[in-house]
């Protein structure tokens, strides 16, 4: 009886132009576990829903996360009132510790410290840059203490600034076993790191490339950023 059900979602899925697959939070659930992650640093954290998509597929180790917008920050703090193994910190990460101006979107999650340009403001035109606002920015190897014995992951969702955030954390990228980074096909944000350059850099420092998330997507179906899940070898 579930297999005839599958089967028809599947089908009344396959008409309307959609398909049933394995989530990708579980198979990225699923690395972290099979490579004994016990520590995400989850930088760029919104209001959490990262952190609850792998809570929500088994992931019980420790979260750290960094949101440095005010509004995304309040409700991240809500999110994880109630999870004592979850640290949040009002902070965007950088390669130097300075004050800065947030480049601030209409949809939250597009915000970003370097402008946007007009392939993403092509792609996806009801989000707009509707102001700016003064955020602290730290380097990740100040701010994250001794990870000595931990077998850390770090996700970085900034729109543009994964380079700046590396650079601000070779001592914690070094420990790691795995990281998720955004790869940009095209310029989105102006400066912002390519998908060549980034798995370049990830083989480089020792990665390989596991796995791979859709991200955005332009209105005509253009892909115009996945997310690369990168590990060492175990």
């Amino acid at each position: 009886m579930k297999a005839f059900v599958v089967r028809k979602m599947r089908r009344t899925l396959e008409a309307g132009g959609f398909e049933l697959r394995r989530s990708s939070v579980a198979r990225r659930v699923r690395l972290l576990q099979l490579h004994d992650v016990d520590l995400v640093i989850d930088v760029g954290a919104a209001g959490g829903a990262y952190g609850r998509q792998l809570r929500n597929h088994g992931y019980t180790g420790r979260i750290v996360s960094f949101e440095p917008l005010a509004a995304s920050f309040a409700e991240l703090t809500r999110a994880t009132a109630h999870d004592p193994e979850w640290e949040v910190h009002n902070l965007a990460l950088g390669d130097v510790a300075m004050t800065a101006d947030l480049n601030v979107a209409t949809n939250r999650d597009s915000s970003s410290l370097l402008p946007m340009l007009e392939n993403h403001r092509a792609a996806a035109p009801t989000t707009l840059m509707e102001g700016s606002e003064l955020v602290q920015v730290a380097r990740l190897d100040d701010v994250i203490g001794d990870v000595a014995g931990r077998r850390p992951f770090v996700k970085i969702d900034t729109q543009g600034y994964e380079r700046q955030v590396l650079a601000g954390g070779p001592r914690t990228v070094e420990a790691c076993f795995g990281l998720q980074l955004e790869l940009s096909f095209i310029p989105l944000y102006e400066g912002g790191m390519l998908v060549d350059e980034a798995v370049s850099w990830a083989y480089e420092s020792g990665f390989r490339l596991l796995g791979v998330e859709q991200g955005f997507a332009a209105s005509d179906g253009r892909i115009l950023q996945v997310d690369g899940l990168f590990f060492r070898d175990r």
